[in-house]
């Protein structure tokens, strides 16, 4: 189930996994994060042949007119994890906010790993 947005020129349908396209999209920008950590077994085979899919890892949930999204991230090491996280907490709010016109309630963001980079 998505979320309906009703104006004078008609309404607008906008699905749960667009909006998180959206904060996937915004996450992997974010400086310090390696990549979205999968939460269904069945990605982790998508994985292995480097399908790259900005929704994996984000889970939307939409309650009175307000967005709930959780990030499973992978944070590279040696850097201040509790600093990418806020980073990551508040692009995707602000980037979710403007794209959709939707209220972000809360950015959960859980780290999955950290992953030494070469």
């Amino acid at each position: 189930m998505g979320q309906e947005i009703n104006n004078n020129l008609g309404k607008i349908d906008i699905s749960e996994e667009v909006i998180a396209t959206i904060a996937g999209a915004a996450a992997v920008e974010c400086y310090g994060l390696v990549g979205m950590a999968s939460r269904k077994s069945t990605d982790k085979f998508s994985e292995l042949l480097g399908r790259e899919n900005l929704a994996r890892g984000v889970v939307v949930s939409i309650d009175d007119q307000e967005v709930v999204i959780d990030l499973y991230i992978i944070v590279g090491y040696g850097v201040k994890i509790s600093e990418v996280a806020t980073n990551v907490m508040e692009r995707v709010r602000y980037t979710t906010e403007n794209l959709t016109g939707l209220k972000v309630a809360q950015v959960n963001v859980n780290v999955q790993g950290v992953r030494v980079l070469e």
